[in-house]
């Protein structure tokens, strides 16, 4: 038994289709699915770019300018810290050397109790004593008060200018 042949599209297919498929003239050159861009397509990529290169530059310069603003923060930090450091330190001196004197102010007041005639000289000498103390000690608070003052001025002094020049920078 013959089996006939399968029929393919081509064999199914209308003479007539075939013979104007055949007919028709070949193209003459391809389409171009990337031909230069429309001008207008063009200035809106350069604008873009533009726009970008300008973004950049604005971040660039933001940038500078944030990290000259930390720097000279961290050297006004610094210098704060030092200027409160030896602050401190003469603070520190100064209260030594106040207790030293107050020792030996009331060592010299108990060797002079010792030496005395009776109770009304050692109640005048401790009177003396007690103005003298008094004095000394009036002198002394006022004295560390003032390098208290001179510390937290001269500490606070760069921090201060350098948010004034922030302010200034930001107006």
């Amino acid at each position: 038994m013959a089996t006939a042949p399968k029929k393919t599209v081509l064999s199914a297919a209308p003479a007539e289709t075939i013979a104007e498929v055949a007919a028709s003239p070949a193209p003459s050159a391809p389409p171009q699915m990337f031909a230069t861009p429309d001008p207008t397509l063009t200035q809106l990529q350069d604008q873009f770019r533009a726009a970008a290169e300008k973004g950049l530059a604005e971040t660039r310069s933001a940038y500078v300018k944030a990290k000259v603003a930390a720097e000279e923060t961290a050297d006004a930090l610094e210098t704060s810290y030092a200027a409160a450091r030896a602050g401190v330190a003469a603070i520190n001196a100064k209260a030594l050397e106040s207790l030293t004197a107050n020792v030996e102010a009331n060592l010299d007041f108990v060797k002079s109790a010792f030496g005395v005639g009776g109770p009304a000289e050692y109640f005048e000498l401790q009177s003396r004593f007690a103005s003298a103390r008094l004095d000394a000690v009036a002198g002394q608070v006022k004295a560390i008060g003032e390098l208290a003052q001179k510390t937290a001025t001269e500490s606070l002094e760069p921090v201060r200018a350098q948010v004034a020049r922030g302010f200034k920078f930001a107006l």
